[in-house]
């Protein structure tokens, strides 16, 4: 099955937002560019490219998501960084919170993960009315 590896994003503040990863989330960093172009950072499984700003192009991804197993240490650790914390809809069906880096960079977190795509309650409910005649 494939799986995204590597998402990159552009950042003001490559070491800023470096660190904010490192510190949060443990992600090491695993390549710098000596011509300060990127730095990268790997959690093991993903490799977190921070680019540097270029003129006429905006900063930052969309967002991307982290699974984590306590919420309660990532909340602390946002909180270092003057970064909140926020609960994503309750119909969302992947993360439950939302939060960004120093750089404005928006992303999920989730406790229990990103493998489902809709919850079985909904896919129950597209089940049966797949079955009642139009």
């Amino acid at each position: 099955m494939h799986k995204i590896r590597h998402i990159a994003i552009r950042a003001d503040d490559q070491a800023k937002v470096a660190e904010f990863y490192k510190s949060t989330f443990g992600m090491k960093e695993v390549r710098n560019d000596a011509d300060g172009r990127a730095m990268y950072l790997s959690d093991g499984y993903i490799t977190l490219a921070i680019l540097r700003s270029r003129p006429g192009m905006a900063n930052g991804i969309d967002h991307f998501g982290f699974q984590v197993d306590d919420l309660a240490d990532i909340e602390s650790k946002l909180r270092k960084f003057d970064e909140p914390m926020t609960a994503r809809p309750s119909t969302r069906p992947y993360a439950e919170h939302r939060a960004m880096d120093p750089d404005g960079n928006l992303f999920d977190i989730s406790v229990h993960g990103y493998d489902d795509i809709e919850y079985a309650a909904d896919r129950e409910k597209q089940k049966v009315s797949e079955k009642v005649p139009s």
